[in-house]
């Protein structure tokens, strides 16, 4: 039995997903990023939507996006309101369980405030600008700019349309409507299926599952969207019913292995509770200031965790105790009882930084004092501070620990959770497999472990793990979530298998141990060789560069025709009634109302990107000089709204942004050198059991002199180009000396001449025996089939870095930097070796 999402992933599907274009009504009116794995779950439901596949959709039309806890389903929807809004919909039904999650996503789709509002700050769609309004039902409701959008849990949308009150929503308010149902946490509604209830078209059963249903099949041209990270495909009923509906697969494996999680450490030892807190404590203020010392704004936050409400207030009397009672000689009495590696690694830290323990008592008791410490047991208190849990990462948030039992095991929006504390030692497994507490608590790590987003390098992707091949990088305690529990081997097995299950959890990672060997650390090579790279440097842009980007755009004005499309567009034109109006320009308030929208417009940012403009005022010169709007009507006569300039100037701006981020505001520096055992050092790496890189290839390097490490755990092509320097290390060795190849595990970057950030992935280093004496360094790449069209600038880089032949001098030495000018491939061996020949000018 094939799913819809596997179809999807077919030839059909796979072409139409990377024909299509994310609307404008989607990408030009959402705050965030659009990741690409939601492109392509836009791009998915569209193609379903708008394409005859495999069929026509049958209507209504009902879909599921199985997508991982924090991978984003909430800005999905916001996406999916705003595409169908375009299309014609505009009354909108979220439903979901719980009423946490109800708080949430009214701060998300309704509260511009709120740092996790998902929208614009004004939002337009073919030129009108559309507001987003909360309702009770539908009646009455006329304007066509609005979104209307019903908030409530599945109960009260069940009793309301089974028991009908005054001002509820009914079933015959809904039947001439068109309605978009979107089911949050959807796994809650198929509870007949998975007992194998009928459902019965009379819908005589009253439950949940019915009453989406009979919703649903009201009105023919309904959709419902579901949404949940938790779909058990191994029940052959819950298999059955979603087989046609689940339309994209993104689940919590995927969402790690592609970098969007933190990486889970179990910190099992035999403390005390006690210790066990102050562990946490510790690792809380060392990520702190860890962060600050690197300018990340963070603030850590610990998660106390009991089994009762009873045991959860007696555990934060506890902490309280211990906080306030601390003083310097608790900290070094901690310091000196607790041998852990990780703990000792902190305190180093501290030391290092002038942390005395005097400073951390102080820092421990500044930071959590009570106002900054939460309980959520209670049940109505919950809802009171759902607003703060779900905005712990706000700088003006002052929490730093949260006591509670099970009110946060679903929709806790989370990204600064970097410690878990368990604080009680009963467990529900049987027979090695977990019970339904250690599945709960499996799910609450995996909330737990969203990425808080960060970037150290310009290059860097803020919202993906960085150091999984660095892991004795400082920083990647920063990417991490611990779980501290007591040491239970059998609890611990149970854990691991439910973190497994939900996809969280990875043990099949084998540490290898990268080490220069001991004989070329003795070389005079290794003590004295230099290694030449060169720099990103941030140049800006001139006013030159405002002559690359077209100076026209068209905007299309809203029509006084009608058209059987609900919103008018460009395409409703037809060349006979397509006016453009006499020039109008954008007044200069509205252009700076446009600015303010838009951080990219901010003073300072202009002044970061923007050398020569001085001023807010001259930028807006610049705009009025340079570029034009067309405005396009079907009439010559046309008064412009004051929104419609709104919209225009917003269009106008995002056209001169997007061409100024394809034209680089960085070159590259000139090339300077750094002693190689600066950089070149030994280190760890997490590789997974069943990849390819965990053979170290130490039968070919071990015995080598000319291979600087212990071993190459690089692909297959990276040890194939290895093997292949083998055969002729003998014939090198005929002109040079001082022969060493080095593998780059992202310790050296060079730059292209736009910036661009190459890490290649040898470095060869060899000293001519005869003539005037030459150090050479040369870079070289290898790359398998599958990349070498995308990395194609790599190669055009390798090769200017060969042609211009960089010859240097320091110290009375000269050295000549060059490249392999063509990428390594074992299907193309020979050409290789002819360049690679050519650059050591071999016979």
């Amino acid at each position: 039995m094939k799913f819809l999402h596997e179809i999807l992933t077919g030839e059909f599907g796979k072409r139409g997903i990377e024909a299509a274009n994310l609307p404008k009504s989607v990408s030009e009116n959402l705050k965030f990023t659009i990741r690409e794995y939601q492109k392509e779950a836009f791009k998915r439901f569209i193609l379903l939507y708008e394409n005859d596949f495999n069929g026509k959709p049958q209507l209504p039309l009902h879909t599921m996006f199985n997508m991982a806890t924090g991978s984003g389903k909430t800005l999905v929807m916001a996406g999916l309101i705003l595409y169908l809004f375009e299309k014609g919909y505009k009354n909108f039904i979220f439903f979901v369980n719980s009423d946490n999650i109800i708080k949430k996503t009214k701060e998300n789709f309704l509260n511009a405030n709120s740092n996790k509002y998902l929208f614009t700050e004004r939002i337009f769609i073919n030129s009108k600008e559309i507001f987003i309004k909360e309702c009770e039902n539908f009646e009455g409701i006329q304007n066509e700019n609005e979104i209307n959008i019903k908030f409530c849990t599945i109960q009260k949308l069940h009793s309301d349309l089974n028991s009908p009150r005054e001002n509820a929503v009914t079933f015959e308010d809904l039947a001439d409507k068109n309605i978009v149902l979107i089911a949050d946490e959807a796994h809650h509604l198929s509870a007949d299926t998975k007992n194998n209830t009928e459902i019965l078209e009379e819908f005589q059963t009253p439950s949940w599952e019915n009453t989406v249903a009979k919703i649903l099949k009201i009105n023919s041209k309904n959709l419902l969207l579901e949404f949940s990270a938790t779909l058990d495909y191994e029940s052959v009923e819950i298999a059955e019913k979603y087989k046609d509906k689940v339309l994209y697969k993104y689940d919590l494996k995927a969402f790690r292995e592609q970098g969007y999680s933190k990486e889970i450490e179990l910190f099992k030892s035999d403390m005390s509770d006690e210790n066990k807190m102050m562990s946490a404590v510790i690792f809380n203020l060392y990520r702190g200031v860890l962060a600050a010392n690197h300018d990340i704004n963070l603030k850590p936050v610990i998660l106390f965790k009991s089994k009762t409400i009873k045991e959860s207030n007696e555990n934060e009397e506890k902490f309280r105790r211990l906080v306030d009672e601390a003083d310097a000689n608790f900290v070094d009495k901690f310091r000196n009882e607790i041998k852990d590696e990780t703990l000792a690694k902190a305190f180093k830290f501290f030391d290092a930084n002038g942390i005395s323990s005097d400073n951390l008592a102080q820092r421990i008791r500044q930071n959590f004092k009570p106002q900054n410490c939460l309980n959520v047991n209670n049940e109505s208190e919950v809802k009171e501070k759902q607003i703060v849990l779900n905005s712990l990462e706000d700088e003006q948030n002052p929490v730093r620990a949260i006591f509670a039992v099970n009110k946060l095991n679903e929709g806790w929006d989370v990204l600064n959770l970097f410690d878990i504390v368990r604080l009680y030692d009963s467990r529900d497994g049987r027979n090695g497999k977990p019970g339904k507490t250690t599945i709960s608590e499996a799910q609450l790590i995996g909330r737990g472990a969203r990425y808080f987003p960060f970037k150290i390098n310009s290059e860097d992707d803020k919202f993906k793990r960085k150091f999984d091949k660095d892991v004795d990088n400082e920083l990647r305690i920063l990417e991490e979530i611990y779980y501290h529990t007591s040491n239970d081997s059998r609890y611990i097995s149970e854990l691991k298998t439910a973190l497994r299950d939900v996809g969280i959890y990875d043990e099949d990672m084998v540490r290898k141990e990268l080490k220069l060997k001991d004989s070329f650390k003795a070389t005079s090579f290794y003590k004295n060789a230099l290694v030449w790279h060169n720099d990103k440097i941030l140049m800006g842009y001139d006013k030159a560069k405002f002559e690359e980007i077209p100076k026209e755009i068209d905007f299309t004005l809203g029509s006084n025709l009608v058209f059987k499309e609900v919103v008018f567009n460009d395409e409703n034109l037809t060349a006979k009634s397509r006016k453009i109006l006499k020039e109008k320009k954008i007044p200069r308030h509205i252009l700076r109302v446009a600015m303010s929208a838009d951080e990219y417009f901010y003073f300072e940012n202009l002044q970061a990107n923007f050398t020569d403009i001085k001023s807010t005022s001259e930028f807006l010169k610049l705009l009025e000089d340079k570029f034009s709007v067309n405005f396009i009507s079907d009439t010559d006569e046309r008064v412009i709204s004051s929104d419609e300039y709104l919209a225009a100037a917003k269009k106008l701006l995002r056209h001169i942004k997007d061409n100024f981020e394809t034209i680089s505001k960085y070159k590259a520096s000139e090339y300077k050198s750094k002693k190689f055992n600066e950089i070149f050092k030994d280190k760890s790496l997490n590789i997974a059991k069943n990849d390819e890189r965990t053979d170290g290839q130490e039968g070919v390097v071990s015995d080598k002199e000319w291979y600087a490490f212990n071993a190459n755990y690089g692909t297959s092509e990276e040890k194939a180009f290895v093997e292949f320097f083998a055969k002729h290390a003998n014939e090198i060795s005929q002109k040079f000396s001082e022969i060493y190849l080095v593998r780059n595990e992202r310790e050296l970057k060079i730059y292209d001449e736009k910036g661009q950030a190459f890490e290649p992935d040898f470095l060869l280093f060899c000293k001519s025996l005869s003539g005037e004496e030459l150090n050479y360094q040369i870079f070289i790449e290898p790359k398998g089939d599958g990349f070498m069209a995308n990395d194609r600038w790599k190669e055009e880089f390798l090769e200017r870095i060969f042609s211009e032949k960089l010859l240097r001098n320091e110290k009375g030495r000269k050295y000549l930097i060059t490249a392999a000018p063509k990428f390594y491939n074992r299907n193309y061996e020979k050409e290789f070796g002819l360049k690679f020949k050519e650059v050591l000018d071999l016979e």
